[in-house]
């Protein structure tokens, strides 16, 4: 009698290669991490202040400092025109549109591109740290900006501290808007989230100026459980941005986008000065109609397009912006009810002596 033996399947190299892959680990809250796909290390360097990585992931291209994802292909147009057009259009709302504005950071020059887009500036000011992170990317984001946006005649792009540039600058802007590092301990950007910076700021500001500032991560509390806000165990700065700039300025407004390769929604805070009350400045930007915001945007952007620039057709305002449009707006204004009790809780106030720190 003969037993037939069973052969084991047999495996190519190329099938376990299949089986395995270079991940990407970034932590987003206390215990909690997203693991991504690591596809290709494009590029990979150190600068005086941080390392900086291009790499490409599942989000397509993805600028990385120090472990940190910054901005990616496939979302980075959320996070830019979501800084940038609701405080222009608010800087422009009495008409004629913002002329001058400050960029605080900004260095994947996306932030530029998108003030750019609106016709009545007509002088930008952006001020990076970090020359490092410019040159990477120029040469490997340039999608974002890239040679179009640094050498646009419009833009005076310096590299410096936007601290130390903002302390000694008497010029006045339309718009500040900071598109800077999380405030994190022994991170360079922690002074820009103070009390004493924002005093600066608002004296730099013209009569229908606007200042704004990346917010970190606008549903921390919310996710943490048992963390109380406000406290020594709470790592996100949302709220604690928001009442530090309400010590300063007449309106201020909070707002979140979701940024999915953040993993999270992400918080934005605006503010400005107004002769009316609180309550009402702010309720009459918050719930403005749709229609009326996707003219105003009409009104502030256009754009030729490069395939009909010789007929000189134009796309304007929507038609532009791949994000933000009146709908869009009043979501970005609604924040969640459990993040706004939570934001109440919080009380802290930022100061050169009692800065807060983010995870």
């Amino acid at each position: 009698m003969t037993t037939d033996m069973v052969q084991p399947p047999t495996a190519t190299i190329d099938d376990q290669r299949s089986k395995s892959y270079f991940t990407f680990t970034e932590a987003i809250f206390p215990g909690v991490d997203i693991t991504i796909e690591l596809k290709e290390i494009l590029s990979s360097s150190t600068s005086e202040f941080q390392e900086v990585q291009v790499i490409k992931t599942s989000f397509g291209k993805t600028l990385v400092t120090d472990g940190k994802t910054q901005s990616t292909e496939m979302d980075e147009f959320v996070y830019h025109e979501s800084l940038v057009h609701p405080p222009l259009i608010k800087a422009g709302e009495e008409g004629g549109g913002p002329k001058s504005v400050f960029i605080g950071g900004g260095g994947e020059l996306a932030t530029a591109r998108e003030v750019l887009k609106h016709k009545s500036v007509q002088r930008v000011v952006m001020v990076d740290l970090d020359a490092t992170v410019l040159e990477v990317c120029r040469r490997h984001l340039p999608e974002w900006g890239g040679e179009e946006v640094a050498n646009n005649p419009r833009l005076e792009l310096v590299i410096g501290d936007a601290y130390e540039y903002l302390n000694n600058c008497n010029e006045k802007f339309d718009a500040i808007i900071m598109d800077i590092s999380d405030p994190i301990e022994a991170g360079p950007g922690v002074m820009l989230y103070t009390q004493e910076f924002y005093e600066h700021a608002n004296s730099l500001l013209n009569p229908q100026g606007v200042f704004v500032t990346q917010g970190g991560i606008g549903d921390g509390n919310f996710v943490m459980d048992g963390i109380t806000p406000g406290s020594d165990a709470d790592t996100s700065a949302f709220a604690a941005i928001q009442n530090t700039l309400d010590t300063v300025f007449d309106c201020v407004l909070p707002y979140t986008v979701n940024i999915p390769s953040f993993g999270s929604d992400w918080g934005y805070v605006m503010a400005y000065n107004s002769s009316k009350d609180q309550a009402s400045a702010i309720e009459e930007f918050t719930d403005i109609s749709t229609r009326k915001l996707n003219d105003m945007i009409t009104e502030c952007i256009t754009e030729i397009d490069d395939v009909d620039s010789k007929t000189q057709n134009c796309k304007k305002g929507c038609d532009v912006l791949k994000y933000y449009d009146g709908l869009t707006h009043r979501r970005m204004f609604a924040l969640p009810k459990p993040l706004r009790e939570k934001m109440i809780m919080d009380k802290r106030i930022m100061t050169k002596e009692n800065p807060v720190f983010m995870f």
